[in-house]
């Protein structure tokens, strides 16, 4: 089905966008976090207009939305297709200078400007798959910003191609671009109703022919110790250091289970992320992970049992605990729209590319959307090592993105 003559500009879009800074900020209480995306967002709505989408805009929150009309006469149930512009924080994202290595024929990849920054083929079992291919790093200063510069430059593509090729029949396509997804906030103003989609898909996952209908369910829990503050001099016997209760209870913690260091697959965790305090109070902020909703009630008491311990030791002593919900398994409510998931398989099936039925260790904005009354899984953007200095992805991989996208929409268009 796909135009063996079309010239893909995925890569080329994507070479430009990955040299803007876009990188958000987990700190910041402004939406977006960081102004500075929006200097990506804007240059999208230009070329969504240059590619024939006129209603091309960017809201005031910087949610870049457009519209792919349908072009024939079935009844197509409206479907969008969304990423992200900003970076992770883990990395910076500033003065990116992405490298092509041609032809890939296996074995290590050192990066140019950082000989230490090293893409071990060991531990990068996919690079396998990509021997004759062209694989885009850094140049081992940044990271790439694949995670989701590919999945822009990929919808952006796949609608380039459906405006040029208009045999290939499809419903009302809605796209959006949003900011800080990385910082957990990506869908904090995204408005369901007017998006206008009544289902979705994120391009944001990584190898080629995932699909993932599966996250963890999420919590927060944040728990004070309250001690004691006496002048150390004449503290005998009436000082209660609330470092020391905290520091109890980081030690009874399991040695061996239930942290992200000694969990894989379908285990949930209890993870520590940030301590702060004094001799007063000091406080120790978690998140909380499971596939299994209920898990979470079992962790947190867990928990708070471990409180109890701690503070039983410090007579005098006191602790706050409480528990936020973050986001639920998006598997709760996309089995109740199986054709969602289906139609995406299809389509990966139709390009000979095999199915990969995967659960996601961490969130995305489709699980926060699904909930919000727009099912959202999540499908393949090509890029690899998320996050790192040592991020990767192929051009033939995310070519294979544009050809997922197109195929899906007239998958859409035949089933309905």
């Amino acid at each position: 089905m796909f135009d063996p003559n079309y010239k893909f500009t995925c890569v080329e879009r994507f070479l430009k966008y990955v040299k803007i800074d876009t990188q958000s900020n987990e700190d910041s209480t402004t939406f977006p976090s960081d102004p500075k995306q929006l200097n990506l967002s804007k240059i999208l709505v230009e070329e969504l207009k240059e590619i024939g989408l006129q209603d091309a805009e960017m809201d005031e929150y910087g949610y870049v939305i457009a519209t792919v009309p349908s072009n024939t006469n079935k009844d197509v149930p409206v479907i969008g297709f969304i990423a992200h512009v900003d970076t992770s924080p883990a990395v910076t994202g500033a003065n990116v200078n992405p490298v092509i290595h041609r032809n890939y024929q296996g074995g290590d990849i050192v990066l140019p400007q950082d000989p230490t920054k090293v893409i071990d083929s060991a531990e990068n079992p996919e690079l396998k798959e990509m021997i004759g291919f062209d694989i885009i790093t850094t140049d081992g200063t940044t990271l790439l910003g694949a995670d989701d510069k590919a999945g822009i430059a990929e919808i952006i593509d796949a609608m380039n191609y459906l405006i040029q090729h208009p045999e290939i029949k499809h419903g009302k396509i809605r796209i959006c671009f949003t900011p800080d997804e990385e910082v957990g906030r990506g869908t904090e103003k995204f408005d369901v109703q007017k998006f206008g989609a009544k289902y979705a898909y994120t391009i944001d996952g990584s190898t080629r022919g995932e699909v993932e209908t599966e996250t963890f369910s999420a919590d927060s829990v944040v728990i004070k110790f309250n001690g004691k503050n006496v002048h150390p001099g004449y503290a005998k016997n009436k000082l209660i250091n609330s470092a020391k209760i905290a520091s109890r209870f980081l030690e009874m913690l399991p040695k061996d289970s239930l942290s992200p260091e000694t969990t894989e697959k379908r285990d949930g965790y209890v993870h520590p992320t940030q301590i702060n305090g004094n001799e007063t109070q000091t406080v120790i902020k978690f998140i909380i992970r499971d596939f299994d909703a209920d898990k979470l009630k079992e962790y947190e008491s867990l928990l708070k049992e471990l409180c109890e311990k701690a503070a039983a030791q410090f007579p005098g002593s006191s602790y706050d605990f409480e528990a936020t919900e973050q986001y639920r398994n998006m598997k709760y409510v996309l089995d109740q729209h199986p054709h969602v998931e289906a139609f995406a398989v299809e389509a990966l099936n139709r390009l000979g590319i095999k199915p990969i039925n995967s659960a996601i260790r961490g969130g995305t904005d489709g699980s926060r959307l699904s909930y919000k009354g727009l099912p959202t899984p999540n499908l393949f953007a090509g890029g690899h090592n998320f996050h790192a200095f040592t991020e990767y992805i192929a051009v033939q991989d995310m070519e294979a993105a544009v050809k997922m996208i197109v195929t899906l929409a007239n998958v859409w268009e035949e089933k309905s």
